[in-house]
């Protein structure tokens, strides 16, 4: 089995087996669960999260409690890595929507091995412009399009990150919350498609999806974000290998960067 394999997060398994190494006996392999809090907007960043699977809404919550989903992360991205930017609390609420399994490590670990690494920084700078990309095009997107094609796009994502199961654990107040909508308007549009037969049934929470009809009926927006995404990730991290190996934890005295074992 190869490194990339084993490794399970694209970010992590685009690092160079050396760079990846300083890493590795400080991740710890964790169960995300449903509905779980990983962190709440304001709070310090007490871990950063690497997903393998399952999927994690970014929601930002309004002083009169009104929410909007951001961001929908998966095995591509990571929870908490603002903090390698320099923020110590998180700007937003992250939220498991579909359960899965992700690798844990604390900020102090993750910076001491950023410090010896560039390939480490360098992915660091990889998904702060997957993420700067997402953001921008899910406010033009909440701007501009009907909430009917915004609620197929953001299922569309979901979906992507649901180990290929149809039946998607959401709730009518859980797609509220992604929406920014009240509850009735939810109903309202979950009747609609599911009348268009993009969603086959709701019952019990969860939503199972017919995909091409919920293509149909999303905005071009999934495609198009989808695919920025994608080759962002892709072109990113395939650089990651050509970058300075990680420095070797044997300097000549008085050279080791402080706090670290570079």
């Amino acid at each position: 089995m190869d490194h990339a394999t084993r490794v399970g997060n694209r970010l992590l398994a685009a690092l160079p087996p050396a760079d990846f190494a300083l890493l590795a006996p400080h991740l710890r392999k964790i169960v995300i669960e449903r509905d779980t809090v990983l962190v709440r907007s304001g709070d310090r960043i007490e871990h950063l999260l690497f997903p393998l699977s399952g999927a994690i809404a970014t929601i930002m919550e309004l002083p009169n409690g009104q929410t909007v989903a951001t961001t929908i992360v998966g095995h591509d991205g990571a929870v908490g890595l603002t903090t390698a930017l320099g923020a110590s609390h998180s700007p937003t609420t992250a939220v498991v929507r579909i359960s899965g399994a992700a690798l844990q490590i604390s900020p102090a670990q993750f910076l001491a091995a950023q410090q010896c690494s560039p390939a480490i920084g360098a992915m660091v700078q990889v998904f702060t412009r997957s993420l700067l990309t997402q953001l921008q095009h899910v406010a033009a997107c909440n701007a501009l399009h009907s909430v009917e094609a915004r609620m197929a796009r953001w299922l569309l994502h979901i979906h992507d990150r649901a180990n290929g199961s149809d039946l998607l654990p959401l709730t009518q107040e859980t797609l509220s919350e992604l929406l920014g909508v009240r509850r009735t308007t939810v109903t309202h549009v979950v009747s609609t498609m599911r009348a268009s037969r993009a969603l086959r049934s709701n019952r019990r929470g969860q939503l199972e999806i017919d995909r091409p009809r919920l293509e149909a009926v999303a905005c071009e927006c999934y495609k198009v974000l989808s695919r920025r995404i994608d080759r962002i990730i892709s072109h990113g991290t395939v650089g990651l290998v050509h970058r300075p190996p990680a420095r070797s934890a044997s300097r000549p005295p008085g050279s080791r960067i402080a706090g670290t074992g570079c």
